[in-house]
């Protein structure tokens, strides 16, 4: 899973960097994609480790913040809707890349939440 969250930290990353080269490099607020994307990097590669609890530790703290980063953004998905029907938003750009880190955090945390339903089932069945 450490791997998983690496490469949702590298999406994020991408999202926040294309939208603060696609605002003309002038507003740094189209970073925060970056910065979440950021700490899951460092918590996935924190992950990637044979120790049981350290690996247990940092997907639940990277857990943590996809799921804050999907509710801080999640304003984004609503304003993205009533863009598609006809809504005039002043920064059209800023409205698509806060819908797709929230999207993205979204689908991140519902993978985290199976992997620790499947690890809690894997050891009860133990």
């Amino acid at each position: 899973m450490g791997k998983l969250t690496l490469v949702f930290g590298l999406i994020l990353a991408v999202i926040g960097v294309a939208g603060y080269v696609d605002t003309g490099s002038s507003h740094p607020t189209a970073l925060i994609p970056a910065y979440i994307g950021g700490v899951l990097a460092v918590c996935g590669f924190l992950a990637i480790t044979e120790d049981l609890k350290r690996r247990k530790l940092w997907m639940h703290i990277a857990a943590g913040v996809g799921l804050l980063g999907f509710l801080g953004t999640i304003t984004g998905l609503i304003d993205m809707i009533r863009m598609a029907f006809g809504t005039m938003f002043p920064h059209p750009v800023a409205v698509m890349e806060k819908a797709g880190t929230s999207l993205v955090c979204l689908i991140f945390v519902a993978f985290c939440v199976r992997s620790f339903v499947n690890a809690r089932k894997a050891r009860v069945a133990v």
